[in-house]
């Protein structure tokens, strides 16, 4: 029943705040075709329902050929291939509001697991990469919460990025997941929603532990930058 709700309300929701924000998108449209490389969209391959694949929108915010550059699919504080409009959008989670076409069209919900890149996708546990998208992929959701700042995470390890992306935060971010898809309902969509608003103007908060009492506990190598 709650699948049905869900649905419309992502439906609702999203035609809404699309056309509220219209009028915000014009100036950030204009800007990212005068700027950098005069990109203004960016669809990416993730994967989604069922483990299907989906092109998802997002603005531009990095170098066109980052996906072959560097740290590949992985994003690290202070990256140089991000642009510098690219690095205000980022940071004020901007560059995530095209995601409510997705919601629109049906391959993504406003909340739920967030749809990764397959080479990210493949390194979550087997457990998880079972389970992880029996749900539609959300613009927002816990893990997104919990790894607000996971730049900074991986640039502060003191290990290789993708070595501590596999080890320490794939696994945990895949449980953090699955105990969504357990706890999935109104109430809860609702408290991410507002965590996710939180954590933008609060990212030292731990406040998501202090609401939702029974989350998993962050592995001893996250737990320096995951307040509990």
């Amino acid at each position: 029943m709650y699948a049905f709700i869900k649905r419309f309300l992502d439906i609702v929701v999203s035609a809404t705040v699309l056309l509220v924000l219209l009028p915000f998108f014009i100036p950030i449209i204009v800007a990212l075709r005068l700027t950098a490389e005069g990109e203004i969209f960016y669809l990416q391959e993730r994967v989604g329902f069922k483990n299907q694949p989906f092109k998802i929108w997002k603005f531009a915010t990095m170098l066109k050929n980052s996906p072959n550059m560097l740290t590949g699919s992985l994003t690290v504080r202070n990256d140089p291939r991000v642009t510098p409009i690219g690095k205000y959008l980022r940071i004020t989670k901007i560059n995530e509001l095209p995601q409510l076409i997705n919601v629109l069209i049906g391959n993504m919900s406003l909340v739920g697991p967030r749809p990764q890149m397959k080479v990210d996708f493949d390194v979550y546990p087997g457990h998880v990469r079972e389970r992880i998208y029996d749900i539609k992929p959300g613009v927002t959701g816990i893990g997104s919460i919990i790894f607000r700042d996971e730049e900074k995470m991986m640039s502060e390890s003191g290990m290789p990025v993708k070595e501590f992306y596999a080890r320490h935060i794939a696994p945990y971010k895949g449980e953090l997941e699955l105990w969504y898809q357990e706890n999935m309902s109104f109430i809860t969509d609702l408290i991410l929603i507002f965590l996710t608003v939180w954590v933008i103007f609060f990212p030292e908060s731990s406040l998501p532990f202090k609401i939702l009492k029974d989350l998993p506990d962050p592995p001893k190598p996250l737990k320096d930058f995951i307040k509990k």
